[in-house]
């Protein structure tokens, strides 16, 4: 295969990534039966995947996903005469046009209707945040089964009976965005969920990785798609602010043989100045689009970080004036935890030691409790405890990169 083969192999695979959603969306919105469209669709991806890098791609890609997935489904549905009759109304009440123009009065495409409201889908109430996510990664992301169980480190059969029982939950449920009353509601999970996925991909959880990369990624496509349906939500927008300044020091976060790196010591000449322009800009842009909530103030912290050209430039003051509006919004002792440090680079690591000692409870047997207690500890000099809560907090966690330097730090201390 020569160079241009590659490249037309590589932009019928990006169209495919960009078109499964809204393909999905389109026949679970018109059919009501999400696993006999989402093995339609897949089919429709493999033919499209041997037959466009061929013959060339089609005017209409989406369309042509649809045409032949929706043949693909009536054949399915058409072996059983109760479903048949069901497929037969539900054409019948669908307008000829549904497919290829906005519904009246709107100025947006069915496409984008049915990402949006498929996320709202495998985001519902009824599914737990460990199925969400994975009915997330594999309705709207696209991923494989085994992506999704590498991409979070879990048994492949575990995920594959994850995804069924989401599917289960979710049949039979109203495929169409949810109604003013709950939409907030629903926005808010979805947010949720898109924020679980990548925070497992900056800090897996476990494994050897400390970050991956393709987790991260994803969710950042995939939050951009939603800021694309509602460009004018502060949260949305705030959300992918905080993702991408946060990714934008991705490349500084480890050394050459993958040992953790933190904050205050890496290298800030390799941190995406691109992205951290566009992450500003949106995070400016997140506070100006009504109250501040809890994804545009971490956007804003995020921003003080990465604005500063050393550590000791931090507006730490600033930081700290952030967090106390962000605790007042959210119950998460994560949050609390964060302040804690704001409070300890403004008015000293005891201070800082008596926030954190205040989070013991909620906090307990969390990493990041101890890791956090043993850095402000080493500060206000009481090595013996330091190194105690070090080790406590490496043997907490299932990050192997985590791990060794909170290991690391404790042997610094124990010499």
């Amino acid at each position: 295969m020569d160079r241009s083969d590659h490249r037309t192999s590589a932009s019928v695979e990006d169209l495919l990534r960009l078109h499964a959603p809204q393909v999905l969306g389109a026949l679970v919105r018109r059919y009501g039966h999400f696993d006999p469209a989402e093995d339609s669709v897949q089919e429709a991806l493999i033919a499209a995947a041997r037959q466009w890098p061929r013959d060339g791609v089609p005017e209409n890609p989406r369309g042509w996903l649809i045409r032949v997935a929706s043949r693909r489904l009536t054949d399915r549905l058409r072996s059983d005469a109760a479903r048949r009759r069901r497929e037969e109304t539900a054409a019948a009440l669908t307008p000829a046009d549904a497919f290829v123009a906005p519904p009246p009065g709107e100025g947006r495409a069915p496409s984008e209707d049915d990402t949006l409201t498929l996320l709202f889908l495998c985001c519902h109430p009824a599914l737990s945040p460990a199925a969400q996510i994975a009915l997330t990664l594999r309705a709207v992301g696209g991923l494989t089964t085994a992506e999704i169980a590498r991409a979070l480190l879990a048994p492949e059969a575990t995920v594959a009976q994850r995804i069924s029982r989401a599917k289960r939950a979710v049949r039979g449920a109203d495929f169409r965005p949810p109604e003013p009353a709950d939409r907030d509601q629903r926005l808010a999970a979805v947010l949720q969920v898109l924020y679980l996925i990548f925070n497992e991909g900056y800090t897996a959880t476990a494994g050897p990785a400390l970050h991956r990369t393709d987790l991260a990624r994803e969710a950042i496509r995939l939050t951009r798609s939603v800021r694309r349906l509602l460009p004018r939500e502060g949260r949305v927008t705030g959300l992918l602010a905080l993702m991408v300044l946060t990714e934008a020091r991705a490349p500084a976060r480890t050394g050459p043989g993958g040992e953790l790196i933190p904050l205050d010591a890496q290298d800030r000449a390799l941190w995406d100045r691109t992205a951290i322009a566009e992450g500003t800009a949106l995070a400016e842009e997140a506070l100006s689009q009504g109250p501040a909530g809890d994804y545009q103030l971490q956007a804003a912290v995020a921003a003080l970080h990465d604005e500063a050209e050393r550590a000791e430039d931090t507006d730490w003051p600033q930081i700290l004036a952030l967090y106390d509006l962000l605790v007042r919004r959210t119950p998460d002792p994560a949050a609390a935890l964060g302040r804690a440090v704001a409070v300890a680079m403004v008015h000293g690591p005891r201070a800082g030691l008596a926030e954190v000692d205040a989070l013991a409870r909620p906090l307990a047997g969390r990493h990041r409790f101890d890791a956090v207690r043993g850095h402000l500890l080493e500060r206000a000099g009481e090595r013996d405890a330091a190194r105690t809560a070090y080790l406590a907090a490496a043997d907490a966690t299932l990050s192997e990169p985590e791990a060794r330097y909170l290991r690391g730090r404790a042997d610094r201390l124990g010499t």
